[in-house]
């Protein structure tokens, strides 16, 4: 079993390391393809909860579930990852 104050602290120190880095959107998407502002997010995807630099999603299209990586400012999500059950 995992240990959650592990997952917590690399979760957060993702989240500073993402955020002091903030890159803009043209960058993000040279690295990882589609990238999303909060707008478009919203037309995409349902939001299901935050826990940065993770949104937990579910896709308007089909209904799938999954996460996407984002920076604070400005604000972009990128990486759909499909949850796997």
């Amino acid at each position: 079993m995992q240990d959650p104050t592990v997952a917590d602290y690399i979760r957060k120190q993702m989240q500073v390391i993402l955020n002091e880095d903030a890159l803009p959107r043209e960058e993000l998407e040279r690295r990882h393809g589609q990238v999303w502002d909060t707008d478009e997010l919203k037309k995409d995807f349902v939001i299901i909860g935050f826990g940065a630099p993770f949104v937990i999603v579910s896709r308007k299209s089909d209904g799938t579930e999954g996460s996407l990586l984002f920076q604070h400012g400005p604000r972009f999500y990128w990486g759909f990852k499909e949850d796997r059950v």
